[in-house]
């Protein structure tokens, strides 16, 4: 009888916080054989990160751990320091979330990926510098990257490629079992395909154990043959991917899978999975006249050569009153150079940006006014807000700019208005003491309190679990339908375009090469390249649906 590569029996893992042991996951028993794949999913807090983190013991001093962790027949959790540090990179690895903060910014990527195997020579089988060099070549070659790029920061590579650099660590040590922490998070739709491709194949390949944790099963059922399904603590279910997601049997699973619209699902068209109730749509909702225009807009930049790139290439585009547009397209479409010059914080080479019909000021007191009516929601809100800053500040800021009077008044009914209630309950909190769906409401209260007509959403709900996601785009068709308020919608996820989009514009190598309404776009699409994102969803052409059916 073969011995299963990892065994979780009863594991219990509770944190100390203060006096009172909070227990995070209660009694999992899990199994993955030898070659094996299982996907866990949750939403945050449900446990699946602490269950995986368990496996090589890398949770903080304040985490006590009861029950079985076998790996390879071991018990990990009586496993002497000394033993541990050798299981780690060599039998067990893993990618962590976040490529951008996981790697070291002040290390070339070579250096990184070499750590390993200096801190494993045999494992790696490299003993000499020319045999380390020689193997971070063969790795870098392994998850489709130029050798060449070992000796890049991280800095100078795209979101997909760093992630690819994570899995090349991950694999140095010819480990036989992989655990992938959500690695697909944030990256666009054609290279989160890339790197599921990629994991996929080098798991059949090598007969490596994968446990990959999301909170998209989705990408889950396009990778593992089984998934496990966490709740407070707990597995609620467990069954072939296939099965789980055909077929959910528990309230929390469907939940998850709601949160995830399938494209050409009409129930998902401004339905999004939320807990708050929606005001209804108006039955027949007129769309104004265009508020804000790009006019064959141009902007480029200089390569290290000197030879000038197009980021914008002669982009039409129109916003009108009442409208969500979303812009869609991979990482380095230009579809963030477009939204800054449309915000005035980049100057095009050519072309126009017109607000009302009038072409918006380059500077002065023009430029500041129209700011006030174009407001900016950032992807990331942990980057965005001041961790020293209180909420109250946070949002402050723009109030003070623009010198709005009762500025007490209006940070209140901004904070109201982005469901942050009462707004005496948070404005005195500083943001790691909100939940990551608090701290993204708090951005957009900021932008709100300014009243304005349209708001640029630059990937609004990238970096949220599925719960979360909802209740944000729902938040966003609230303020769409109460205020009137207009939208570009920046997203690499053609889901969320079709959850919350009247047009969808497709951008590619800097230019529009396809728009219309959504259902146009993405149920008939027209060019290649929109083709190719449907294509690239999880599960393909498998993820759209006919109207009506």
């Amino acid at each position: 009888m073969t011995t299963p590569l990892l065994q979780l029996t009863g594991l219990t893992v509770t944190y100390a916080v203060g006096d009172t042991d909070v227990p995070a996951v209660r009694g999992v028993d899990l199994t993955l054989e030898p070659g094996g794949t299982l996907g866990v999913a949750g939403e945050s807090g449900s446990g699946k990160s602490t269950v995986a983190m368990s496996v090589l013991r890398l949770l903080p001093r304040t985490a006590k751990i009861t029950g079985e962790i076998s790996l390879d027949g071991e018990d990990v959790t009586i496993m002497k320091w000394g033993r541990l540090r050798a299981v780690r990179w060599a039998e067990a690895s893993v990618v962590f979330q976040g490529a951008m903060h996981a790697l070291n910014p002040v290390r070339k990527i070579g250096e990184q990926i070499a750590e390993p195997l200096r801190l494993h020579p045999e494992a790696g089988k490299a003993r000499t510098d020319a045999e380390v060099d020689a193997r971070v070549a063969e790795l870098l070659t392994q998850v489709d990257l130029p050798p060449s790029r070992a000796g890049a920061y991280p800095h100078e590579l795209s979101g997909g490629q760093k992630q690819r650099v994570m899995i090349a660590m991950a694999l140095a040590c010819s480990p036989r079992l992989i655990i992938a922490d959500e690695p697909t998070t944030a990256l666009d739709v054609i290279v989160q395909a890339q790197v599921l491709a990629l994991l996929t194949r080098l798991v059949a390949e090598q007969r490596i154990g994968l446990i990959m944790i999301s909170h998209d099963l989705s990408v889950l059922a396009a990778t593992c043959e089984r998934i496990a399904v966490m709740y407070d603590g707990q597995i609620v279910e467990e069954g072939p991917s296939a099965e789980v997601m055909g077929s959910p049997k528990h309230d929390h699973t469907r939940a998850l899978a709601a949160a995830f619209p399938t494209v050409g699902d009409p129930v998902s068209r401004f339905a999004p999975a939320t807990s708050t109730p929606l005001p209804p749509e108006p039955p027949e909702r007129a769309v104004g006249e265009p508020l804000l225009a790009a006019e064959n807009l141009r902007v480029s930049f200089r390569d290290r050569t000197g030879k000038r790139i197009d980021a914008v290439a002669g982009v039409d585009l129109t916003v009108a009153r009442d409208e969500v547009v979303a812009l869609v397209g991979q990482s380095g479409s230009g579809k963030t150079t477009l939204a800054r010059t449309l915000l005035g914080l980049q100057k095009p080479d050519s072309g126009v940006v017109r607000y009302a019909g009038k072409p918006v000021p380059a500077s002065g007191a023009g430029l500041k006014a129209y700011r006030r009516q174009v407001q900016l929601v950032l992807q990331d809100p942990t980057s965005a807000l001041n961790p020293a800053h209180t909420v109250y500040e946070a949002v402050a800021e723009g109030p003070r700019i623009h010198r709005l009077a009762d500025e007490r008044a209006v940070v209140h009914r901004a904070l109201e208005a982005a469901e942050l209630r009462p707004a005496e309950k948070y404005a005195d909190r500083l943001p790691h003491q909100l939940s990551g769906g608090q701290r993204q409401r708090v951005v957009i209260a900021g932008a709100l309190a300014l009243e304005p007509s349209v708001v640029v959403a630059d990937e609004p709900v990238a970096s949220l679990d599925a719960s979360v996601r909802g209740e944000i785009l729902g938040l966003l068709l609230r303020l769409r339908r109460e205020l009137g308020l207009a939208a570009l919608v920046i997203t690499h996820d053609l889901g969320l375009a079709w959850n919350i989009a009247d047009r969808v514009a497709v951008m590619y190598r800097g230019e529009l090469v396809e728009t219309g309404t959504v259902e146009q776009v993405l149920l008939d699409p027209q060019h290649e390249y929109t083709k190719s994102l449907l294509a690239a969803l999880p599960g393909g052409t498998a993820q759209r649906r006919t109207v009506g059916t």
